[in-house]
């Protein structure tokens, strides 16, 4: 792959071979698209995510191309070649595609994206960039988000393009714009998020210029639409350093505007007020909580992890004591989540599911220090519901004393909470918890038809089979019965 910026050709031999390698690994579709371009008369290049990912090895099946050709002219190129043509992203410039191709021995499956030359920007109003087409791929590079994402590789022939000196940021792990970031995050605010983004999924610096612009445009984001912040914030949550960005967005002040729970909680400390950073410790909860994970990133757990605690600056009290307290800040923190991930946008389930273990976070720490009785390990159970796994990680995450003694007394005494739960899974089948009796059969005992009253009794069956575990039938009818006669 030639390459203008050659001062240094040993430098980033080793990066440049890894490319090699993977663009040779992808050329059976690649130039096989390129190719059916040029035919039509149009130029075709490996281009952004794509090229970084290359030199850093780690390319995958996701393909990103940019082109000369307008939409309708990629539509006749691509629908006779591609397995499956979608137009989803068209009124932004883009046609997507997936293609099935051998690859040596393997037959693999590509995602393919292809962009027609573009500039786009915000007016001071609008929540959705406007789409302008250009004409060159230079161009095009110039309106992209950073110099590590402005680099291309022309198609057939592989030349790379890189008039920003994204090769050089790579090397150095750094994020810079190709122009100025004050441009930049003009023509899209929610550039200032994918700063901290990539700055998470890469481990990478984000230059001190960029960090600047950043911390003075913040307000900007106010024009994307929650949806595309969310977005970010997901993908920012789920890299392999969720800290390291959550902290670029803590600083820059844009966690004021799209997650003011979060600055919040670094409480003003005091030299009578000691106590712990809350801040600091939520950002080591998540850490601990990704250490945990088995099946790859958890959303749920991971922001549950960094939520657990934002209840607590609207709950602080200082006691005569001097200690500070934070009552019931679980409760006020599931309802704080719940309306924070509304407004982001997220779906009815995961709000659900976070807010509910940001309130059941503190419910092993209710029982003391004493040995649990069957009753509460069955209401534990009951109520994390499909969320125990997740409830039991958090939990364990939310240790974060120095003190080695308290901290293995913890572990310890979550240990036999698990063993219980097992011991009493085995027996009763806790995962399904539901009364002796079902509706029909209360009615039919009762002799009544459909009505409160069965809710009634079934909830009375249910606290029972709670707090003494399975009944005989026999036992259960007279238990009904009994009560039945109470309410009468």
């Amino acid at each position: 792959m030639p390459n203008a910026n050659e001062d240094n050709p040993s430098a980033l031999s080793q990066v440049q071979h890894r490319a090699v390698s993977e663009l040779l690994r992808v050329s059976p579709v690649a130039d096989d698209l390129a190719l059916r371009f040029q035919e039509a008369g149009f130029s075709l290049a490996l281009v952004g995510g794509s090229v970084r990912d290359a030199l850093l090895g780690r390319l995958g099946n996701d393909l990103d191309f940019t082109t000369d050709a307008r939409p309708e002219d990629v539509l006749k190129i691509v629908r006779p070649w591609a397995d499956a043509v979608w137009e989803v992203g068209i009124a932004f410039g883009t046609v997507g595609a997936q293609k099935d191709a051998l690859v040596g021995v393997v037959r693999q499956s590509f995602q393919i994206e292809i962009t027609t030359y573009r500039s786009e920007a915000y007016d001071r109003t609008s929540r959705k960039p406007e789409v302008s087409y250009g004409d060159s791929i230079e161009e095009d590079l110039v309106r992209r988000d950073f110099t590590v994402n402005a680099m291309a590789v022309a198609l057939p022939e592989k030349k790379f393009i890189d008039p920003h000196g994204g090769r050089d940021d790579l090397a150095a792990r750094v994020l810079r714009t190709p122009g100025t970031p004050e441009q930049s995050f003009s023509d899209d605010p929610l550039r200032m998020m994918r700063a901290a983004r990539f700055g998470a999924q890469l481990d990478f610096e984000v230059a001190p210029d960029v960090v600047a612009a950043m911390t003075d445009m913040a307000g900007r984001i106010e024009i994307v639409s929650a949806e595309r912040v969310r977005d970010e914030l997901n993908k920012l949550l789920l890299s392999a350093h969720p800290r390291k960005g959550l902290t670029l967005l803590v600083d820059t002040g844009l966690s004021a505007h799209v997650l003011p729970e979060l600055p919040a909680l670094r409480l003003e400390s005091d030299e009578h007020h000691r106590h712990k950073d809350v801040y600091d410790h939520s950002l080591i909860v998540l850490e601990q909580a990704m250490a945990l994970e088995e099946n790859g990133p958890d959303l749920t757990l991971r922001l549950a992890a960094l939520l657990h605690d934002i209840g607590k600056p609207r709950t602080r009290r200082f006691e005569s004591d001097g200690r500070v307290s934070f009552h019931h800040h679980e409760m006020v923190g599931a309802k704080m989540t719940k309306k924070r991930m509304s407004e982001l946008k997220y779906s009815n389930e995961l709000v659900k599911d976070v807010s509910r273990l940001v309130e059941l976070h503190l419910r092993f720490h209710g029982y003391g220090t004493g040995e649990w009785t069957d009753s509460a390990v069955r209401r534990y159970v009951r109520d994390a519901g499909p969320l125990l796994d997740r409830l039991h990680k958090l939990t364990r995450s939310d240790c974060t004393t120095r003190n080695k003694r308290k901290a293995t007394a913890l572990s310890r005494a979550y240990d036999g909470l698990e063993e219980r739960i097992a011991q009493l899974q085995e027996q009763e089948e806790l995962d399904s918890i539901r009364p002796d009796l079902d509706g029909n059969q209360i009615m039919e005992i009762l002799g009544i038809g459909p009505g409160p009253a069965i809710g009634q009794a079934y909830k009375f069956l249910l606290e029972l089979r709670l707090e003494n575990g399975p009944m005989h039938h026999d036992a259960a009818v007279a238990a009904l019965k009994e009560w039945w006669a109470e309410q009468s």
